[in-house]
């Protein structure tokens, strides 16, 4: 929950603030495992959003029982984090939160957000383009 999922997040706050629709989205974003659970966005996840003139103050957390219960929606990167969301909502009674790749929203059929963890400034501008056009595309959506 340090590179895709807190530009994800960023991304779409920014796109509801500037809608001015925020006060009926709740947004946050969090990691199927707890590797990262209190640090701050990878550097390079900050520089890019930086670049692009969103701040954000996302601290890494993982996903909850509550998360399931709580919101409508549970957006993830891959094929792996869909994987494992599906099979932690399945131990939760009540689950509300519809579980689906960010991915499937990309008017480019990109349906994979990859992991830029490994990769160089270029791999996170192309998570932060796929998730503007995924973002914009879900916000559009009838909810």
């Amino acid at each position: 929950n340090i590179c895709r999922s807190p530009i994800a997040e960023a991304v779409f706050r920014k796109l509801v603030t500037d809608e001015k629709v925020e006060n009926k989205w709740m947004t946050d974003s969090a990691a199927v495992s707890d590797w990262n659970v209190g640090r701050s966005p990878d550097t390079r996840a900050l520089s890019c959003l930086r670049n692009h003139g969103i701040e954000t103050a996302h601290k890494a957390r993982q996903v909850t029982k509550d998360d399931f219960q709580t919101f409508d929606y549970i957006l993830c990167m891959d094929e792996s984090n869909l994987r494992d969301l599906k099979r932690k909502s399945n131990q939760v009674k009540d689950c509300k939160a519809k579980i689906e790749l960010l991915g499937t929203y990309d008017p480019q059929k990109q349906l994979i957000i990859e992991d830029p963890y490994y990769g160089n400034e270029k791999d996170f501008e192309t998570v932060y383009e796929q998730c503007v056009r995924c973002c914009k595309a879900f916000l559009e959506k009838p909810h």
